[in-house]
């Protein structure tokens, strides 16, 4: 028998997106913990654009003559002055890895305890399509369906529902620096306007010109396609607007604590932290650096790692170790995490050209005070590629959902309801609180070490009973999962009712992998009850429906 998890927080209202009368009777039975104060977390996210080399990134130690072989011209050597960096002697010999020499900034974060390495991230159904597999990465999607929502981005929806109070608030909630192009995982479900995009302007006097030639807007916007754009422009420059001040004025309040190297990453997230310093209260950043479709000249020449892959990586490396150290020296470090991104990976086997073409799987990077030191997964397994599969390692050891996810709960504090909002799998119907990778966060940091009870479904039926089934996602959409908790249930019954006692929905469903799937489009948003069973045997659960 499972139970699931509740999270325990004094922002257990806003967390769990529910009513705040359905939660007062949840939580009179709950001893808080002390979880500390963890309202100025941040998740700062980097974007390397373009499918990074995972291979040469970090060597598979274990596989390195069948590495060498399938690249024979731009391998990493595994000896010499330009030799990868032996990461860890302690690990495992399948977890034996051999950094990029342009990494020295992760090998010593990583000496410091402050760096994770997570194997293997990917998706089910990988797009190789740079457009396609950023659309993905940037909604929360796999590559098996858009069920998640193709017009929302991951980052919105999660914003949306976890801080709802913050959503008029004169700061973003997130902020992207490094693209002209709005990203799309910013742009919540319900919300628009929860992020700003700073890249080219001055944070110091930070404006937008959006509006044209100064004069007042139309109060009138015409019936059309033109009226349709013209009201975001307004809307886009009334948002702007009104984030400027509190932009400008923490840059100007703000510092950095220890010097940058003169590159675009650097400055980028040089701005960042000093916009944390100087309490900017917006939740989530995203940087960015592009160069990583790295189809020629990976390396400059025949046995030289020198070249444009190990500019991209010095970039990188010395940017985000002087972030983390500045945000140490401001004791702002234990309120941060990050990690590195990329739409996808590189095949196993080099394309002729000194460089790869698009694979399929690429490590992620999670740095920061928070973070515990180690590697998540195995190195990959270079026996998978082939020639009969284009030389493509194939293994998903992560779900980069799985990873966020994690973040979302552990660090940031995120309920299971949230987290869905943010990102379900739809493949398979299942949450991916259910696969959270351990040990990304430290005991001292995570909120899921003694923040979180466990709680059985609010059901006055049950008299004091654990139920017989677990109901998910909520808040849902069109679909509702009922895993039972108790083994040998063939299905159930059901009645969904509205707010007000109406019978809305009904029906009998066999159970599917311990699964019942109950299908209720077109409801209205709003709080519905759910009666499983009959009689003496029925249980009831409370959901919200979006």
């Amino acid at each position: 028998m499972k139970r699931r998890n509740f999270i325990k927080l004094a922002s257990a209202t806003s967390a769990l997106g529910l009513m705040p009368f359905e939660l007062s009777a949840i939580l009179k039975d709950i001893d808080i913990a002390d979880c500390g104060d963890i309202s100025n977390r941040k998740l700062v996210l980097v974007n390397l654009v373009g499918g990074n080399d995972g291979l040469n990134s970090a060597v598979p130690i274990d596989g390195y003559d069948l590495y060498a072989n399938l690249r024979p011209t731009i391998k990493i050597p595994n000896s010499g002055a330009n030799s990868f960096i032996k990461l860890d002697a302690s690990l495992a010999d399948n977890q034996q890895i051999g950094l990029h020499p342009a990494l020295t900034g992760f090998k010593s974060l990583y000496d410091q305890g402050e760096l994770r390495i997570i194997q293997s991230v990917g998706y089910p159904s990988q797009n190789k399509s740079h457009f396609a597999s950023k659309d993905i990465y940037s909604t929360g999607n796999d590559g098996n369906s858009w069920n998640n929502g193709k017009d929302s981005g991951w980052m919105g929806r999660f914003m949306e529902k976890y801080y709802p109070d913050e959503v008029e608030e004169t700061y973003p909630l997130g902020v992207q620096i490094g693209n002209n192009k709005t990203e799309l995982g910013f742009h919540g479900a319900e919300e628009h306007g929860l992020s700003i995009n700073i890249t080219g302007q001055d944070p110091a006097g930070f404006f937008t010109e959006i509006s044209g030639a100064g004069g007042e807007p139309p109060t009138t916007i015409p019936n059309s396609h033109f009226g349709t754009e013209l009201a975001y422009i307004i809307d886009v420059n009334k948002t702007s607007n009104k984030y400027a001040k509190s932009i400008s004025d923490a840059f100007d309040k703000g510092k950095n604590a220890t010097t940058y190297e003169d590159n675009n990453l650097s400055d980028q997230l040089k701005t960042v932290a000093r916009l944390i310093s100087g309490g900017l209260q917006s939740r989530v950043y995203l940087v960015s650096i592009g160069g990583f479709d790295t189809h020629n000249s990976q390396n400059q020449a025949n046995g030289d790692v020198k070249g444009k892959h190990h500019e991209l990586l010095t970039e990188v490396s010395t940017a985000i170790e002087a972030f983390v150290k500045d945000l140490n020296e401001q004791s702002l470090g234990d309120d941060v995490v990050g990690l590195t991104y990329s739409e996808f990976g590189r095949k196993a086997k080099e394309n002729g050209n000194l460089g790869t073409d698009h694979g399929e799987i690429a490590p992620m990077f999670v740095f920061g005070k928070p973070v515990k030191g180690g590697v998540s997964g195995t190195n990959p397994d270079l026996t998978e590629a082939t020639d009969k599969n284009n030389y493509q390692i194939e293994t998903i050891q992560y779900d980069y959902r799985a990873t966020l996810a994690t973040l979302l709960q552990d660090f940031l504090g995120a309920s299971d309801a949230v987290v869905d909002h943010a990102f379900f799998n739809h493949s398979n119907s299942k949450s991916f609180v259910d696969s959270k990778i351990e040990d990304i966060i430290k005991s001292t940091h995570s909120i899921a070490k003694g923040c979180i009870a466990e709680v059985t479904p609010q059901n006055p039926n049950l008299e004091g009973k654990e139920g017989n089934w677990f109901v998910y996602p909520n808040p849902f959409t069109d679909r509702l999962n009922l895993n039972a908790l108790v083994d040998d249930i063939p299905g159930a019954s059901y009645k969904l009712f509205n707010y007000n006692g109406q019978l809305v929905a009904k029906g009998q469903k066999e159970t599917i992998n311990n699964t019942v799937l109950i299908d209720v489009p077109g409801l209205s948003s709003g709080l519905y009850i759910l009666q499983i069973g009959e009689g003496n045997a029925k249980e009831v659960h409370k959901v919200f429906k979006l």
